[in-house]
């Protein structure tokens, strides 16, 4: 199996037991065992921000999980810079009929470059711009 981008939507998946996507991601990630993982640290920044208000307890295993994430041997995290940023906000502007977020801008733009088609999520922005979402069966209404 090639690379697999992992988006917001799987991380918060993957840690909280509670979310309705939690089995959905769980089980991918042990019946395929993807050999590599893209990430972006702005996907990070989203997840992270995602369980700032959460309290202590989520917000120290989301600060944990992200400190594995970037040792990880088998995940790779792409830096922020000034031209993600401007290459992200290039997309965005040309797709002002989208609901997609900087993140996600940001998200197809590295997967672009670096050839990636498949991504976990459920996002159907991604099918959309011609990528694989590749937990799109999970439904998100009620996501704790």
């Amino acid at each position: 199996m090639r690379a697999v981008f992992a988006d917001t939507f799987y991380w918060i998946a993957f840690t909280n037991p509670q979310d309705i996507a939690h089995e959905s991601a769980k089980a991918y990630t042990l019946t395929t065992k993807p050999k590599w993982i893209v990430t972006t640290e702005e996907v990070l920044t989203e997840y992270l921000n995602y369980f700032a208000g959460w309290g202590a307890n989520f917000r120290r295993k989301a600060s944990l999980n992200v400190h594995d994430i970037l040792r990880s041997p088998t995940v790779s995290t792409r830096p922020q810079s000034s031209k993600t940023f401007l290459s992200g906000l290039e997309l965005y502007y040309a797709r002002l009929d989208k609901g997609y977020s900087l993140t996600d801008c940001i998200s197809m733009h590295t997967m672009r470059n670096e050839g990636i088609t498949d991504i976990l999520t459920n996002d159907v922005h991604f099918d959309q711009e011609g990528f694989r979402a590749l937990l799109r069966s999970v439904k998100t209404e009620g996501r704790k």
